[in-house]
């Protein structure tokens, strides 16, 4: 599978993705488990996972919501991230829509990481599965291992 774009940062600069997409970015807040909004106000969906849910007013807050949306401000806030993008770059809300991978060696994959510690499932939605196998096996050994919201939720 392709990613579309890939991200640059060159002299401490912003580099754009295609299509006028960041490529990188602070984070200014985190919105919930698996969504976030960057310094400048773009806001960010996390592609092939979801985590329980914590802010929609028309649902009650998930099992292990809380402990995810926690753990994605720790790992997260005021940290510099890069985007990459599948086929499609934006949901029908308008948010951005990526993998993020925080600078390392390795660079942490941030989306596997939230399914590997349990705050997170994965959600495959079709054409953005660039990742939906690594991100499948990573849950497999979450729940296999019981770990965070495998071992608090029915």
């Amino acid at each position: 599978m392709v990613v579309l774009a890939a991200a640059l940062v060159l002299g401490g600069r912003h580099m754009v993705a295609g299509g006028g997409l960041p490529a990188t970015g602070t984070v200014e807040r985190v919105v919930d488990g698996d969504t976030f909004v960057l310094a400048g106000g773009a806001r960010v969906r996390l592609l092939g996972i979801d985590t329980p849910e914590t802010v929609d007013p028309d649902r009650p807050v998930g099992c292990f919501g809380p402990q995810a949306s926690a753990y994605t401000k720790h790992l997260l806030t005021g940290r510099r991230v890069r985007l990459v993008y599948d086929h499609e770059h934006r949901d029908v809300y308008g948010r951005l829509l990526a993998y993020v991978y925080l600078d390392g060696t390795p660079p942490l994959f941030v989306n596997r990481r939230l399914i590997e510690r349990g705050f997170a499932r994965t959600l495959s939605i079709p054409p953005n599965t660039a990742h939906a196998d690594e991100l499948a096996a990573a849950e497999r050994r979450a729940a296999l291992t019981g770990v965070g919201l495998w071992a608090a939720c029915p």
